[in-house]
């Protein structure tokens, strides 16, 4: 086993990690009409706030909160899904350049 690769393998995890930590830590808040959103790094929404009745108006504390709560919600998982779908495709690129590498460029006459 080539140790100098596995010790660079090992730093690159303790990067990633790193990476990970600060992303999760980073926030980044964006605002329309007294509508906050705040989400970390990993685009995840932390928080999301009315600050004004601009959008909204007569709202009670808990209408307001469970309006907050599933737009959160939605998000969440509209980004996730997504997260998910992108991952599909690319494992499906993936695929196929590692087919063609291992077999199709290397294997076929003229190229």
């Amino acid at each position: 086993m080539d140790f100098s690769k596995a010790w660079e393998m090992m730093k690159l995890q303790q990067e990633a990690m790193k990476v990970k930590k600060e992303l999760e830590n980073t926030y980044i808040e964006a605002e329309v009409n007294g509508l906050v959103i705040t989400v970390n790094g990993e685009m995840k929404v932390e928080k999301v706030d009315f600050e004004t009745n601009n959008l909204v108006e007569k709202l009670t504390d808990k209408e307001k909160e469970a309006l907050q709560n599933a737009i959160q919600e939605a998000v969440n998982k509209w980004v996730k899904k997504s997260q998910e779908v992108a991952a599909e495709k690319m494992q499906w690129v993936m695929s196929q350049m590692w087919m063609w590498g291992a077999a199709g460029w290397m294997g076929l006459p003229g190229m």
